[in-house]
């Protein structure tokens, strides 16, 4: 496989250094992306990164994972961004085995290949760096002029800059260059890539790789990911959507995926899968053909959903927007998870009761007209049920005696109770 054409089709490729696609054709090639380690899980704006290493060593190429464990000790020196806060060593090295185990559902780490995937933390190489070692073995090598020349230094202190820019910040781009150097001269490391902007730190890499070593190195960029409408990729009103099932359900993580808008799945589709051209090719014609029934949303959130998580979680993301959506059953209910369970119904009136008051049982007008107020009055809740309006647990209810007792508990602690199509109401025993 030519890996500079798959990303080249896929639209993941934005600057290519000269004689990278020769070199990368010529044998195989280490290459790495550089990772953030300031959480202990990765979201869904690394997977840009990680998908260039999956197909690089599908390719029959060697991915590294660089955890940037030494940028992630000095935090973000603008302080522009509170997610890159300094971190101590335990923390550290817990989000490095994390991320780990993420990245090893995406990336061979064990099979004895020559192309086996790799983990390094710059932290290693760095700690017993001192500055007056750094300064004199790597700050010689490149000109100010040279540092200065950079588009993200000259965007730091042109005229709409207000705060200008630390020395830290300043010399990230020597640190950096450096990872690549060491790479280089340890790994037989050839190429960095990245996300377009990190273009100007990485080419400095190369250049550092030159005057060290008069090695020749290669810098490859892909284009950074953003929405049709504009906003932020990869956020969502709560924040980041992370690959942790923990931080974000599965449930959640499907939605994501599913909700996203016709021009922008077509893109991702490309991007965050592995299915091949003609595959897409089909989909893309047939969500043409029929965009209501969105097809494209429906095989992006599918591909991803099993690869990051798993395909039990995909189809009980599956039911639960069935059950959300008014086609799930009662048996579909009581089948989710407690996570999945509270991530359909985030955002829904929620009310408390006693469970052992619930264990006597309650008669059903005072459950929710008294107890809760899901019913405003007794009046509504008899129309309801007259109408057969009213569902508990996703199973009609008509009977104006009925009580309800803890057997109606979903997992122990529930009760859904749901008046017409869309309104839900969440009845927690305690």
């Amino acid at each position: 496989m030519n890996f500079v054409e798959e990303l080249r089709w896929r639209g993941m490729l934005h600057d290519i250094m000269p004689g990278t696609e020769e070199q990368l054709l010529k044998e195989i090639t280490s290459a790495y992306v550089g990772i953030d380690p300031t959480a202990d899980s990765l979201h869904i704006g690394h997977l840009v990164g990680v998908m260039m290493l999956k197909h690089l060593q599908i390719a029959g190429h060697k991915p590294i994972a660089l955890i940037g464990g030494a940028t992630g000790m000095i935090g973000d020196p603008s302080g522009k961004s509170q997610e890159r806060n300094l971190l101590d060593e335990d923390t550290l090295r817990h989000n490095q085995a994390c991320i780990k185990k993420q990245l090893a559902r995406f990336l061979d780490f064990e099979s004895g290949e020559k192309n086996q995937a790799i983990l390094v933390n710059n932290y290693d190489w760095m700690k017993e760096f001192s500055f007056l070692a750094f300064i004199r073995d790597v700050g010689k090598r490149i000109t100010v002029n040279y540092m200065m020349s950079k588009d993200s230094v000259k965007k730091r202190l042109g005229e709409e800059s207000k705060v200008g820019m630390s020395f830290t910040e300043f010399t990230y781009q020597l640190v950096q260059g450096y990872d690549f150097y060491h790479l280089y001269k340890n790994l037989g490391c050839k190429l960095q890539m990245g996300g377009s902007d990190q273009w100007g730190n990485i080419t400095t890499g190369t250049e550092l790789i030159r005057r060290m070593d008069s090695g020749e190195a290669f810098a490859l960029t892909c284009p950074l990911i953003t929405k049709a409408d504009g906003t932020k990729f990869g956020k969502t009103e709560s924040g980041n959507v992370w690959l942790d099932a923990e931080r974000t359900s599965p449930y959640a993580f499907f939605q994501f995926w599913l909700n996203t808008s016709d021009e922008d799945a077509e893109r991702y589709i490309k991007i965050f899968t592995l299915l091949s051209k003609n595959e897409i090719d089909a989909l893309v014609a047939a969500h043409k053909e029929a965009p209501h029934e969105r097809m494209l949303q429906k095989k992006l959130a599918e591909e991803l959903t099993i690869m990051v998580h798993s395909r039990e979680d995909y189809e009980m993301a599956v039911e639960a927007s069935q059950i959300l959506f008014g086609k799930g059953t009662a048996d579909q209910l009581r089948k989710l998870n407690e996570s999945t369970f509270l991530a359909v119904f985030e955002g829904v009136p929620q009310f408390q009761i006693s469970k052992a008051e619930l264990e006597a049982g309650i008669n059903i007008f005072d459950l929710l007209a008294e107890k809760t107020e899901v019913f405003p009055s007794k009046g509504e809740l008899r129309r309801t049920l007259q109408g057969n309006g009213l569902s508990i647990n996703k199973d009609k209810v008509s009977d104006p005696e009925l009580v309800i007792n803890a057997n109606y508990l979903i997992g122990g602690k529930y009760i859904l109770a749901q008046k017409g199509k869309k309104n839900y109401y969440l009845i927690i025993a305690g």
